[in-house]
């Protein structure tokens, strides 16, 4: 089983990101929207990003 790297460092990135400014968006139902929005849209990005990696 290998681990892909680049995934890991992706979504780290994702949602230490949102960590971030997750404080400053109000009720607990907000935050789970806008997680749910951001990891689609994080899931969506990442094959696009590794093609521009190589």
């Amino acid at each position: 089983m290998s681990i892909d790297a680049t995934a890991i460092v992706w979504y780290a990135a994702i949602c230490g990101a949102l960590s971030a400014f997750a404080p400053s968006f109000g009720g607990r139902g907000l935050r789970l929207a806008v997680g749910a929005v951001v990891g689609v849209a994080a899931a969506t990005v990442l094959p696009f990003v590794r093609s521009m990696i190589g």
